[in-house]
């Protein structure tokens, strides 16, 4: 019970009153309060506060922070960490498996331990395999949403072993009638960027007069592509000047790669680059020269001192041009007898064009075969000396590497609730599916036609390629779908609640339920994909395709406990149990007490687990470009010991379950109707951590992992390692999931909201929410020290200690504005990537805090017709300067900031009623 000891917290405090999820109006609803029921329990109740802390976003608050997105709702939350964005997908240069996923990170414990929920209900996951398992925020219906509840708090008892950091639950309209239509368009000040959006609801039925409604709302949404061209701070950031050796050794004309005996060779025959004698291993026959601007020649850069760097910064795409559709229908009929029908079927579809750097390419030239000008006539390709020369190519002849990508998802809902011998009852059927499509447009080509070319000359990497070399080159682009997913979840799920007794604060209440549901994922690759036959892309082998599916059990009970007018206990108990992988009970148990009117103290503490996915347990050897490490066993050469190093991924079918435990400690205070704040101190503790050991750490302590590092000089027989008993780089390194390790994080929620403060000039209002992170720490394996990402950048991410979304609202007659702030403090960054000259890691540089302010005025012109008027980003802050080497874009950090720049916006609504 040490969490409970960490706890002790003397403060006071305040969350938001909790919207809700209302039951069906009845006639008496004017003569007796309404019972509703709030996430985070299953227990209708009059008061909608209870033991755990829950944040709302109201569709006001929605409306008034210019966003169109769920993935843009979410990253308004200060409780979150080191979500999935777009700018994440782009930058994951190095494989493809999750491109498009935009997910949600509560408390950066992993997007694993965030559940989303759509009306209180499951969806299926992203469909593609990968380290992250969660719903894709593109399928969420956005014009649909009415409000959004955030359960703050590990909630595995009620709601299953994917919600150890919280939930997130978007709640569509109810009962909507009339039609209502929105129009939103805005753009960038520099370019790039844009984005339209139009939707539509309607409705018809009231549901108290009628016994029923019928809604549905079509949404559409459009953002054009953002290219680094198009932004000066990418100018600014002087990539080239600060980060040479976070750029690329690819180049065109290709950079060469000779052995020391071959450049014996030159040097003995007095070749020459640019006048000057050849001294390096690798250089680039145009050097100095170097094809500017994409090729330069820095000395300090990753290309060597008379190589070239390609500068792949100054034109690589920021953000991907999308377009989006999704519709949500819902349906209620009144049965009579108090049983309701319902219904609901949503689809979305978002598409994503990635436009990527043509393909790199490091094909061996053999000169006895293939006549290279410039290097001929100097000893290589006469047969008394080793003849082959690897050339570092970027195929720029071959162009952009350009693709589509399709998410998909539908999900269908029906079910009946009501009331039976006093018992509130709800069941229901759910299916819901994500597909997710992967085609490639243009760039990737038939690498078998382009090693002929290039052994016969045609294809040249030095060089313009002849006119038969180009035609070559078009004859060999491979277009069409290259990788397909599909995920389906079929589930089936009851719950029955009522009051069993009269305590002295109140009905004891008791809520049981089950669930059980089916989940399958399948994977599919091109028969191009399987044969390895693409050039810029990595083939999983010729099995790589695979259908996995599950079943999933699940029992659960609640019951609230009003012990006395001031103190309330609610206890919950879940048991949940995977095929193949076991189960767990997951108790919880919460405190409510209210000393008077205006204070509330809340605590909770519980155990929940974390089921492995079926991405950890079945997903095939997966193999990808790293991040940019230097091997220390090579020795301190930027030039030859530092590179994108071959990683291949592991799952294990043997993995177990992840166990956590959770603690919070927290206080509401409501004076008034005007005035609210809350303050919640909570702690989560994972053990088993079902994680892979990243590649910084294996080579940053080789005395404990050499084993997952594997080379060239190894064992004849290594897989996919051509043996070279000389040749001691870098193979590839071993990530294999397993179970090991722990992780710890802790900080307080803090919450404000003033509103109503009446002036001469209008009406004022102030909200606050902000998130103070105390501890975020982790090991890598068992026994290891834990490692802090708090406040620093570590492996894949880090978590600001602050960060706050601060809302100015102003109000007078028909016009209102907000002034709102979202600010991340700063951190030490990544600090792993080797400096040219020493070898050694550069000197730490600190990020500075992100703070950015939006500006937004409202006019009801009519009670049917709004307008809106928006700046985001309004002092056009870019995104700080870091030399994090994990992602693919350098020079920031595209995890949490937006390049987009300081945006103009517009939007209008108008309600036909």
């Amino acid at each position: 019970m040490h969490l409970l000891a960490q706890g002790v917290l003397l403060a006071l405090a305040a969350a938001p009153g909790a919207h809700a999820q209302t039951t069906p109006a009845d006639d008496s609803s004017a003569i007796k309060p309404q019972r509703v029921q709030i996430t985070g329990s299953a227990i209708k109740r009059i008061d909608g506060e209870t033991a755990l802390p829950v944040q709302v976003l109201t569709r006001e608050d929605i409306e008034r922070a210019g966003v169109t997105t769920a993935a843009e709702i979410v990253a308004r939350l200060s409780a979150t960490a080191a979500n999935l964005t777009d700018g994440i997908s782009i930058a994951a240069g190095g494989y493809r498996d999750q491109m498009g996923f935009n997910a949600a990170n509560l408390r950066g414990i992993g997007v694993s331990s965030t559940l989303v929920l759509l009306n209180s209900r499951r969806m299926a996951n992203f469909a593609s395999p990968g380290d992250d398992a969660g719903v894709d925020l593109n399928t969420i219906p956005a014009a649909a949403i009415d409000h959004v509840e955030v359960l703050l708090d590990g909630a595995s008892a009620i709601y299953g072993s994917d919600a150890i950091g919280g939930v997130i639950n978007f709640i569509t309209r109810r009962d909507f009638q009339g039609v209502e239509a929105a129009a939103y368009y805005g753009d960038t000040q520099e370019g790039g960027g844009g984005k339209r959006t139009a939707s539509i609801a309607a409705g018809f039925g009231d549901y108290g007069r009628d016994g029923f409604n019928v809604m549905a709302v079509l949404d559409f949404q459009q953002t054009d592509r953002l290219a680094s061209p198009q932004r000066r701070f990418i100018e600014k950031l002087d990539i080239p000047g600060r980060l040479p050796y976070l750029l690329l050794s690819r180049t065109y004309p290709a950079n060469i790669d000779i052995s020391d005996e071959q450049l014996a060779v030159l040097q003995d025959k007095g070749f020459t680059l640019g006048g000057q004698p050849l001294t390096e291993t690798r250089f680039n026959l145009s050097w100095p020269a170097c094809n500017p601007p994409a090729n330069l020649s820095l000395p300090d850069g990753i290309g060597g001192l008379q190589g070239c760097t390609y500068n792949f910064m100054q034109d690589v795409e920021l953000y991907p041009k999308t377009d989006k559709q999704s519709l949500l229908t819902r349906g209620v009929l009144d049965l009579g007898a108090g049983h309701q029908l319902f219904g609901e079927a949503s689809y979305a579809k978002a598409t994503s064009w990635y436009v990527a750097l043509p393909a790199p390419f490091t094909p061996d030239i053999d000169l006895r075969v293939t006549h290279v000008d410039g290097l001929s006539g100097f000893g290589l390709e006469d047969g008394t000396n080793d003849s082959v020369i690897s050339a570092r190519l970027r195929f720029v002849e071959a162009g952009r590497q350009s693709s589509e990508l399709v998410s998909t998802g539908q999900r269908y809902v029906a079910g009946v609730n009501g009331t039976l011998a006093d018992w509130d009852y709800e069941v229901a059927l759910n299916h819901s599916s994500n597909t997710v499509s992967d085609r490639a447009f243009h760039g990737y080509l038939n690498e078998a036609m382009i090693d002929d070319g290039l052994a016969d000359g045609r294809i040249n990497p030095f060089g313009p390629s002849s006119a038969e070399g180009q035609a070559l080159i078009a004859a060999a682009q491979i277009t069409g779908e290259v990788r397909r997913s599909t995920g389906t979840m079929d589930a089936a799920d009851f719950k029955f609640s009522r009051a069993l007794a009269k305590l002295a604060g109140g009905d004891l209440g008791l809520a049981v339920g089950g669930e059980y549901r089916r989940e399958e994922q399948a994977y599919h690759q091109s028969q191009a994909l399987a044969d390895d036959l693409i050039l810029g892309e990595i083939s999983q082998g010729p099995d790589a395709d695979f259908s996995y599916s599950r079943k999933v059990a699940a029992l659960w009970s609640e019951l609230n406990a009003p012990l006395t007018r001031e103190l309330e206990l609610q206890l919950a108990i879940r048991h949940e149990r995977y095929q193949r992988t076991g189960g767990a009970t997951s108790p919880k148990i919460g405190l409510r007490y209210r000393p008077s009117t205006a204070l509330i103290v809340r605590a909770s503490a519980g155990s929940g687990f974390h089921a492995p996915s079926m991405t950890d347990l079945y997903r095939p050897v997966t193999e990808y470009d790293g991040p940019l490490l230097l091997d220390p066993v090579c020795g301190d050469s930027v030039t030859e010991c530092t590179d994108t190093w071959r990683v291949r991924s592991y799952s294990n079918p043997t993995l177990k379950p992840e166990k956590s435990r959770q603690f919070s400690l927290g206080a509401v205070y409501e004076p008034s109707k005007q005035f609210n704040a809350s303050v919640d101190y909570w702690a989560i503790e994972k053990r088993d951590l079902i994680s892979k050991i990243g590649a910084d750490v294996i080579l940053g302590n080789l005395a404990k992992y050499e084993p997952l590092v594997h080379r060239y000089n190894e064992d004849e027989g290594l897989p996919g390692c051509d043996y070279d008993p000389e040749d001691s780089s870098i193979c590839f390194i071993e990530l294999r999931k397993a179970n090991r390790g722990q992780q710890k994080v802790s900080g307080i929620d803090l919450t404000l909201a003033w509103a109503g403060l009446q002036t001469d000039v209008g009406s004022f209002g102030l909200r606050l929410n902000g998130t103070l992170t105390l501890s975020s720490k982790e090991q890598a394996g068992d026994g290891d020290p834990f490692i802090s990402n708090l406040g620093k950048f570590v492996n894949d991410r880090a978590v600001q200690r602050w960060r706050h979304v601060l809302s100015l609202d102003w109000e007078r007659g028909e016009f209102g504005a907000t002034l709102s702030n979202t600010y991340l403090s700063s951190y030490v960054d990544q600090n792993n990537a080797p400096d040219i000259n020493t070898g050694l890691y550069v000197a730490p540089n600190r990020v500075k805090a992100y703070s950015i302010w939006d500006l937004q005025g409202s006019w009801q012109a009519t009670p049917a017709l709004a307008l809106r008027l928006g700046v985001k980003n309004l002092l056009d802050t870019p995104p700080p300067f870091s030399n994090q080497a994990y992602f693919y874009l350098s020079g920031y950090d595209p995890s949490y900031t937006d390049p987009r720049g300081r945006f103009y916006y517009a939007s209008v609504q108008y309600k036909f009623r």
